[in-house]
Parts: structure tokens; sequence; C-alpha cells
């Protein structure tokens, strides 16, 4: 007996688990396998008892209604088949004529539901983890509480792994019953997220599955047999997989690096490519292993969710592929699954078209600027529909998370202003980098060639030129590290052999942070208002990193609560992540100040940008030996230049200059920490 997949609601899935093995006894409506879409985690009934025979398909691979999943030898089959003969005893010579051409076949139709779960009169569903591209990912936020009501697609969690920060949307809508899981919890694909009590749930409405359950004839020979095989593999899964881009948390990223070449064997979870966006460089993993067969993207090519990476035929496939060429009416139906891909296709290829006049109302800058605010793919859509620039919405979700009704908050609040917002934002909303005259022609001169910038540099403009609307002012001191200095090459051997790098800047980064605590206006934000100052109840200190490909700034969480070695720890992870391009969007999230530190390069100060919505910045310069009077002589000292760079508005000069005074003795006498 063959058990082939019902309707499912959706045009094909992929199979996720196998809950049986060959041998063993099943009873009808077990569960065999479980298949999953972007929709929904459906487990697939049996429609019979009996033993299981043959598992056609296996974990991974593409199915849609009507492909053979398992052969089932059926309770009774043997009484069964034993009974026909005697029905047809007045044909026995022309049934056993026909036995020897083809085996004779009785074909039962079955009218199932194609969820088992869903003739309960229970409204109550649930929501999984979909698949996510890695073996498992940590909880960093959960976006919805007991009580919600929510849309289908709306986010409801955002899980975290090393290689991409995701949003996981709601399958459906309805109320959240509860919430089965906690921050930071290890989830994997099928895990239960959440339970949502559907707004209705009747079983009546629920799509009818048809399932064709096709019994052989006792008298079937070995050579039909033979024949009927490669029939029931040629149901499989075609045997090339489409890689696609996963949410990526942001609208559009750009290929940076492309890691195989056609032809390469790769494994799963192998990364394929590096895409950036403005929030973090992402390694975009396999999900599936096999021999790459053709790579879709290029370098410098703007990626969404959902297109086309590469196609990957999956190890073990291809000998079904030649196994069900001979068979005609499986022939038609295997372009079936290409028909299905292409529909994301199509819809990438219509959305441009319906966005295009959206998109406009934003300019390309404003669009880059919206991209580095902390919101969905929902929120994002809105607002590009809008013509709302994000950074000038405040934001009432968790950790500073722009939402919906911001948005329409927002937009409510212009409508109703005394003055048309077309006229008076257009101004404000244009980048200061706009105002800028066109470069003249340098033809005259010798020309010019033209380097593109690096898309990390690229997507750092907006954001570097946000530092024009900030009255900035550095404020210059030197401090006396010579005992720190010799303190840090005693400690720095045992360090070595632990592995870990001490820095002077884990001191500096501990002193700043315990400096913080006393002076919390350096590390608050000016309220969009302009009219109070936002004191952060934490420390998130930015640590400014060179890259080959610019300049990226990590954040170090919470510095005052650790130990030097602990923060030595830290910075070295950081920088080694910023260098390997393997930061997550959250990574670079939060700071509420910024350490840059020229190192060793050279230079005896300089003025570092405040980075906004930050009020404050410290910058360091190399070390360099000097004297130093100390009332009756001079004597060599190791003096570190710092300069302090901050907005001011919030920040007053002597305050500056007192801040910068009580950092320089921290730094003379580290011991003072302690008291």
């Amino acid at each position: 007996m063959e058990i082939k997949t019902p309707d499912i609601g959706v045009d094909h899935a992929t199979v996720s688990e196998i809950l049986v093995q060959v041998g063993d006894e099943i009873a009808e409506n077990d569960s065999i396998i479980v298949v999953e879409s972007d929709k929904a985690t459906v487990e697939v009934p049996s429609t019979s008892a009996g033993v299981v025979k043959r598992i056609v398909v296996k974990e991974g691979d593409e199915i849609s209604q009507g492909t053979l999943l398992i052969e089932l030898e059926e309770a009774g089959q043997a009484s069964g088949s034993s009974a026909e003969p005697k029905n047809d005893s007045q044909d026995k010579d022309n049934s056993k004529a026909e036995a020897q051409t083809e085996p004779a076949k009785t074909t039962t139709v079955l009218e199932e539901k194609a969820q088992p779960k869903g003739n309960t009169s229970s409204a109550v569903i649930d929501i999984k983890v979909p698949d996510i591209g890695v073996e498992k990912a940590s909880v960093g936020e959960i976006l919805v509480k007991v009580g919600d009501e929510i849309a289908e697609n709306d986010s409801i969690v955002v899980v975290e792994s090393d290689k991409a920060t995701v949003e996981v949307p709601s399958t459906h809508a309805g109320q959240v019953e509860s919430i089965e899981i906690k921050e930071g919890d290890t989830v994997q694909e099928g895990v239960v997220l959440i339970k949502l009590k559907t707004a209705s749930h009747d079983a009546s409405d629920e799509p009818q599955a048809k399932i064709e359950i096709v019994h052989a004839s006792k008298d079937e020979t070995p050579a039909s047999a033979e024949k009927s095989q490669p029939q029931s593999q040629s149901s499989e899964a075609s045997g090339t997989i489409n890689i696609k881009v996963p949410d990526l948390g942001v609208d559009k990223a750009a290929v940076a690096e492309i890691l195989v070449q056609v032809g390469d064997t790769i494994a799963k979870d192998d990364s394929i490519l590096v895409v950036e966006s403005d929030k973090a460089t992402v390694e975009v993993p396999s999900t599936a292993a096999g021999v790459v067969k053709a790579i879709h993207v290029k370098v410098g090519q703007d990626v969404t969710e959902g297109v086309e990476i590469a196609t990957i035929e999956a190890e073990g496939q291809a000998p079904a592929q030649h196994q069900a060429a001979p068979q005609a009416p499986e022939k038609e139906k295997a372009p079936q699954p290409k028909a299905d891909e292409a529909k994301p296709a199509a819809k990438d290829t219509v959305n441009p078209e319906l966005t295009a006049g959206q998109v406009d109302k934003l300019t390309k800058e404003q669009q880059v600027a919206n991209a580095k605010v902390y919101a969905g793919p929902a929120v994002r859509k809105l607002a590009r529909e809008l013509g709302v620039v994000l950074t000038q919405v405040s934001a009432s979700g968790p950790h500073e998370r722009i939402m919906k009704d911001d948005v329409f908050a927002y937009v409510k609040k212009r409508l109703t202003d005394d003055q048309p917002a077309s006229t008076k934002s257009a101004p404000a909303a244009q980048p200061a980098a706009t105002g800028l005259p066109k470069l003249p022609d340098f033809t005259a001169f010798g020309g010019v060639e033209e380097k593109p910038l690096t898309r990390l540099q690229q997507v750092s403009i907006p954001q570097l030129s946000l530092n024009n609307f900030i009255p900035q002012v550095t404020q210059f001191d030197l401090a006396d590290i010579t005992a720190l200095e010799a303190w840090r090459g005693e400690l720095k051997g045992q360090f070595k052999q632990q592995g870990i790098s001490l820095t002077i800047l884990a001191f500096i980064a501990k002193a700043l942070a315990h400096l913080l605590k006393e002076e919390p206006y350096f590390a608050g934000h000016l309220a969009d208002d302009q009219k109070s100052v936002l004191l952060r109840n934490e420390i998130h200190m930015g640590i400014a990193v060179a890259t080959p490909d610019g300049l990226t700034v990590p954040v170090l969480r919470n510095p005052d609560q650790k130990s030097i070695k602990q923060i030595a720890i830290e910075l070295g992870e950081l920088s080694k992540k910023a260098r390997e391009k393997k930061l997550s969007p959250k990574d670079l999230q939060g700071a509420n100040i910024t350490i840059t530190s020229l190192g060793s390069i050279g230079g005896t100060a300089f003025t570092p940008l405040v980075n906004w919505p930050q009020v404050a910045i410290l910058g360091i310069s190399p070390a360099t030996m000097q004297p130093v009077w100390n009332g009756s002589e001079f004597e060599p000292r190791l003096m570190l230049p710092l300069s302090l760079s901050y907005d001011h508005r919030v920040i007053n000069g002597a305050d500056a200059a007192r801040f910068s005074n009580k950092l320089t003795k921290l730094l003379q006498d580290i011991r003072s920490l302690l008291l």
C-alpha cells in the first residue's frame, strides 16, 4: 500500500522529520512524517494500519500533494489478496493472462483531513520554530506577550545564532494564549514558541485531502514489481535544491563575497556567501549538503529574502532522477516543483513595480537611514508606503523597537500639524551631504580614476553626516600611565599563557565605565524635543575596530560589571568577529558611548566624531615618553593623549574638563577603582 502526501494547504513543503522506521507496525492515523512550509508545520498521518515496508522520502526532500511517502504492508493484506481469486473465478484464465503483463490493482479513494489535529474542537494551535538555516539558535527577544492580538506574519520572537539574527513570524492570526520559551533559551527547528488562540478554527473549513491507496494483486510478478519501482522512486524530490536568502532582519543587503564555486561539494550549514547591510555582515549557510550546480547572484548585487542564491544537487538524489526518466506520467509531474518555485520569483519581480512609486517617496539616503532603525520587515514596508523616515519616529517597543502604531501615530501627528508636513519636513529630511555642490570636471587636469567605496563605507556615510547637526567640542588631556603600563607588563605574560591579549584598552574601558556611574550624562541621549536628557540604566560601550573594509563599532556590554580579564577576553572576541565579518546586528546596537583608538599608528591628538544618538566619544592616541616636572626635577613618564569629543547641547565645557581630569587620575592609579 502506498501512502502519499495529502493536500497540506501549500504547493510544496519540506520533510523535516521522519517519525517511523522500516519494520514499524503503525495504526491508522499514526503520524509518519513532519513536513514544514513557510506557513506551518504539519504531521502527516497514515491512512491505514500495517507494517512499514519502505520509506521513499528522506529529511530535506521537497514534496507536494501526491508525492509517495512510504510503502505499507497492510494488516490482513494476505487474507484480502487471497479472496480476490474467488471473486474472479469466472475469468480465472483472463486474470492469469493479465497478471503476466500488468498486475491487477484496486484503487480506493479516502477522504481525510490534511491536518490530524484539525478535526478537534480546540482553537489553540502551536507556533513552532521554522527552518532558520542553522541547527540551533538563542532567543534574543520576545516581541509579544500573553493576551496580544497578532496578525499572520507578525514577528513574535527574535532568534540569534553565530550566522545571523532572524525575526520569526506567526503563521496564523489570533490571540497569544501562552509563551512557551523565554529569552536566552536555545531553540531549534520544530520547538513550540507560543500557543495561539485562533479567531476561527472550524474543522469543516479545512481542506479535504484525497489520498489514493493502490493495492497490488497477489499475482504481481517480480518483473512487474521491478517495473513499478522506478515509478515510486520518481516521486521523490528532483534532487536539485534552490538555496534562498533567509530573513536577514533588513529589507535588502548586498552580496559582499561568494564563498563557493560551481562544482564544489559542500556540507549542510557551510557558508556559501557573505551579505552586508548597514546592520551587520552575515554569512548565509546552505540548508542542504551536495554539489553546487549553479550560482545565481554576483558580488555587489542587492538581494532580499527569498531570492535564489544557488542551486545544489543534494547527495543521493541524482540516481532517482535517472530512474524516473522512463516514466512519462512522472515526467509531466517533474516540472511542477519548478512552477511552484517560480511563484516566489514572480512575486519578487512584481514587488519592485508595485513599490516603485512608494520608494520614490524617500530619497536613497533616507532609505539607508531607515535601514539603521530597529524595526521589523512589516514596519519597514509600511514606512516605505507612507514615505516615513523611521529615524524621525519615536519608538514604543522594547529595546527602542519601532512598532506599526508608532508609524501611524507619527503620520497622524504630521497630518494634524498646523503647517503642511510636505513643505516643513522636506529640508530637515535631506541629509547634509545632499547640499554639497556637484564636483567640477577634472578632465583638464589629468582626469580621474573612480574607485568604489566598500559597502561598509557607503552605509556609514548617512550616519557620519548626522554629526553635522551636533555642536561638537573636543577636550584634550594627558594621562600618566607609567605605573599602569608597568603593571600591565607584569600581567601580560600570565594572560598570554591563557590565550588572552591584555591591551591598555581593557584598562581604559574599565576606568571609563567606572567614571560613567558617577557622570551619567556622558552616557545619555538628548531627547527628541531637546528639552530633557535620557539617562541610560546600563552602560554599553562601542569599541571602534578597523577592518580592511572600513571602521565598524561592536558593543561591549556592561563593562562596569566585569573584571579587566573579562573585558580583555570580550575585546579580543569582538575584534576577531569584526575582522572575520561575523558580527550580528545585535553586536552593533545599543551603545551609549564609544572608544576609538589609534593604537600605535601615530599622532598626538585628533578630534573623534560624536556618533549620534550618543553625546560623547573618547579618542586614544599612542602613548609617548615625555619629561614631566615633579616639583624638583624632570623625570621620564609615559603619557597617554586623550581626546574627549562631546555634544555641547548636553555637556558643558567645565563638566567635560572635570570628566577628563578624573579619567586621567583613574588611569594614573588604577588601584583607586577598588576603593
